[in-house]
């Protein structure tokens, strides 16, 4: 139970940071925009990535 409230928190954490960026481009604050999109990808990389794989190979074998 703990991990699916882990998980959706970091979602609308991700969600909430993504609207953050684009408000901040229709502000025309493109810097703060890149630098929140930039961090957002190297986290993505550095801490998603692999599990994220690893899931979808999980998936792939369940099915067949």
């Amino acid at each position: 139970m703990f991990d699916y409230i882990f998980a959706f928190f970091h979602l609308f954490l991700l969600i909430g940071l993504l609207g953050y960026a684009f408000y901040s481009l229709i502000q025309g604050n493109t810097l703060r925009f890149a630098l929140i999109i930039v961090c957002l990808i190297a986290y993505y990389f550095l801490a998603l990535h692999k599990n994220v794989k690893e899931e979808i190979k999980r998936k792939r074998k369940r099915k067949k």
